[in-house]
């Protein structure tokens, strides 16, 4: 019985470890909503509400991009306004249909946040980790309708 306990205790305490360190906690209800569809898919959602793409590329393995979803994108302003002003999407860079994304936007690092207009064209990209604030800045200055 002593070892089920302790067995269970490590399970947990890997889960939470797992989650820290992940970046899977910083997922907030309140934080940006990623559409989980394909590429195409989110063209035709873009073009169909007549808003702009804010398309996130990450590595499962980038410290910044783990730090970029726990502490930008879980932000409940940048959530508001992500949410309301852009389809986004978030692909792994190394993954699937993230590769193809990844080499179309000459992706030399991760994480790069672009700015696309509702038919795909690039019109903004940033590397690396940036704050709630400078996200906020950087939607609102790269898209002008």
């Amino acid at each position: 019985m002593k070892r089920l306990v302790i067995f269970t205790s490590l399970i947990i305490v890997s889960f939470f470890a797992y989650t820290v360190i992940s970046g899977k906690s910083g997922n907030s209800k309140d934080g940006i909503k990623f559409f989980e569809g394909t590429w195409d898919e989110a063209l035709k959602k873009a073009n169909a509400e007549n808003k702009p793409i804010f398309l996130d590329i990450y590595a499962s393995w980038c410290g910044p991009c783990k730090m970029l979803k726990r502490k930008t994108f879980s932000a409940k302003e940048v959530g508001d306004y992500f949410n309301a002003s852009y389809v986004n999407l978030s692909f792994d860079g190394e993954v699937g249909e993230g590769v193809l994304l990844a080499n179309k936007f000459h992706i030399t690092g991760y994480p790069t946040l672009i700015i696309l207009n509702k038919n795909g064209t690039l019109l903004s990209m940033q590397a690396g980790y940036i704050s709630p604030d400078e996200l906020l800045v950087y939607g609102k200055q790269s898209y002008r309708k």
